[in-house]
C-alpha cells in the first residue's frame, strides 16, 4: 500500500491579512516533511469561490512551487478541472511541472462538483461530464511529439504543437475524481485511476476495489489513445500521536472538514449560498455545541489515533487491496505543529510495514490485470453514502441563509 497527503487548503473564518501566506507556506514545509520520510504522493485540489472550504485555485503554482523543495514524492493533481481549463494548458502546465519534477507529475481530471463554482465559466451541472470527456479526447493527442487539432462538440483546436512536452512518457499517468462513488466504476472503465474522494469504510472499500478492477479488466472503454492507470486510492481523515486520546483531542479539524462537506453537499448542485453571506466556522461552532455525541463520533472515524490503533484500521483497508490510502489532516483550525507530528509519527512508526508488502500487492494486480484472478462481482448498493457520520447536519442551514 502506498500512502499520500492531500490538500485542500482550508482556512476557516476569521481571516487575518496574513493567513493564507501562513497557510501556503506551512502546507509546502508539511509536503517537505512528507518527502524526507518518504510518502509517495502529495495532492493539491483545484476549487474555486469556496470561501473556507477550500482556497486552492491555483494547484499548479503550489506544485510548481513543491517541485524546487522536494526529491521523490509524486506531485499530483486532484483534480484539474477539465470543464474550466482548456485542454491546452492543462496539457502545458501539466508537462511543466513533469519538467521541473523530473518525470514526478501525477495527472488527475475531473468536472467540478458544483454549480458555484462552473457558472462563472458557462457550465452547467448538466452538461459537465460531456464537456470533461471532450476535454479528454482534445488533450491527450497534445502529449505527443507531433502537432494536432481536433473539432468536437465542446472543444476546436486547430493544428498545432503544444510545447513543452512531459518528461514521462507517453504522458503523466491519469486519474479521475470520483466525487460520487459509482464514478469509481467509471473511472475503471475508462481506464483511468480513481480518486475515491469519500472517506468510505473498510468494508466499502473491499466492494469498490472489486467494482473498480472488474470494470478495468471486463468493460475497458478508453476515451482515446492514453496508457491506462489502474490504481484506486481512497481518502480518509487522519490525525495520528502518541495516545488515541490525544489524537482525538487534536482531531477538530477533521470534524470541520465533514460539517462543511456535508454542509454545502447536499445543497441542490451543491450550491453554495451567495458569496460572503455564510460563516461556516461560525455554523460549524453552534452545530458542535449542540450535537458532542456526534462530535465524538467523527473523531474515531477514519485514520485518528494512536499508531496501533491505525495500524490495525490499516491492515483492513490492506486486505481489502486498495492501491493507496490519502491522508487528510490540514482540514479547519488543525495547527502546523500537529499536523507536522502526526505526519512524522505515521511516517516513522505505521507507513514501513505497509510499504514492506507493496511487492506482494502489484502482484496481485498484475494477476488480476492479467485474468489469473477473477474478481467476485459485488453489489456496491449498500455501500453509497459518502457523508459518513454528520448525517446530523441540517441542509436547511444553508437555505435559510
Amino acid at each position: 500500500m502506498k500512502f499520500g497527503i492531500f490538500y485542500e487548503l482550508q482556512i476557516p473564518r476569521p481571516w487575518e491579512r496574513h493567513s493564507e501566506h501562513k497557510l501556503l507556506n506551512e502546507a509546502l514545509d508539511q509536503v517537505e516533511l512528507a518527502d524526507r520520510l518518504g510518502y509517495d504522493f502529495a495532492w493539491e485540489v483545484e476549487h474555486h469561490y469556496l470561501e473556507e472550504y477550500s482556497h486552492s485555485s491555483a494547484p499548479n503554482v503550489f506544485l510548481g512551487a513543491a517541485s524546487q523543495r522536494t526529491k521523490q514524492i509524486r506531485l499530483a493533481h486532484g483534480i484539474y478541472h477539465m470543464t474550466t481549463n482548456h485542454p491546452s494548458k492543462v496539457a502545458a502546465q501539466a508537462a511543466t511541472l513533469d519538467l521541473l519534477s523530473h518525470g514526478r507529475c501525477e495527472l488527475g481530471l475531473g468536472e467540478s462538483a458544483s454549480s458555484t463554482e462552473l457558472e462563472p465559466f458557462g457550465v452547467t451541472m448538466e452538461n459537465k461530464r460531456a464537456i470533461w470527456e471532450d476535454a479528454v479526447r482534445c488533450m491527450m493527442p497534445m502529449f505527443k511529439d507531433e502537432p494536432s487539432e481536433y473539432d468536437g462538440p465542446h472543444f476546436k483546436f486547430p493544428y498545432r504543437n503544444v510545447v513543452p512536452k512531459p518528461l514521462q512518457r507517453p504522458h503523466p499517468p491519469l486519474w479521475v475524481a470520483c466525487s460520487q462513488l459509482p464514478t469509481i466504476e467509471y473511472a475503471g472503465r475508462r481506464g483511468m485511476g480513481a480518486l475515491g474522494f469519500q472517506f468510505v469504510s473498510a468494508d466499502a472499500a473491499h466492494a469498490w476495489v472489486h467494482a473498480y478492477y472488474n470494470s478495468i479488466t471486463k468493460r475497458l472503454d478508453k476515451l482515446g489513445d492514453y496508457q491506462i492507470n489502474p490504481n484506486i486510492a481512497l481518502v480518509s481523515y487522519f490525525m495520528c500521536a502518541k495516545t488515541d486520546e490525544e489524537a482525538r483531542k487534536r482531531a477538530e479539524g477533521l470534524t470541520f472538514f465533514q460539517f462543511a462537506l456535508n454542509f454545502y453537499g447536499r445543497q441542490p448542485n451543491r450550491e453554495r449560498p451567495r458569496a460572503g453571506t455564510v460563516n461556516v466556522w461560525d455554523e460549524f461552532v453552534k452545530w458542535k455545541e449542540a450535537n458532542p455525541d456526534a462530535v465524538q463520533k467523527s473523531v474515531r472515524s477514519g485514520l485518528v489515533g494512536s499508531p496501533d490503533t491505525i495500524r490495525a484500521k490499516l491492515r483492513k483497508f490492506q486486505s481489502s487491496n486498495v492501491d493507496q490510502i490519502i491522508l487528510l489532516n490540514q482540514a479547519g483550525k488543525n495547527p502546523h505543529e500537529y499536523i507536522c507530528e502526526g505526519l512524522e509519527l505515521f511516517g516513522k512508526e505505521v507507513m514501513p510495514e505497509f510499504h514492506a508488502a507493496e511487492p506482494e500487492h502489484q502482484e496481485w494486480k498484475r494477476r488480476v490485470l492479467a485474468g489469473d484472478i477473477q474478481l467476485e462481482e459485488i453489489d456496491t448498493q449498500p455501500f453509497r453514502d459518502r457523508f459518513g457520520h454528520l448525517k446530523e447536519v441540517a441542509p436547511k442551514t444553508v437555505a435559510a441563509e
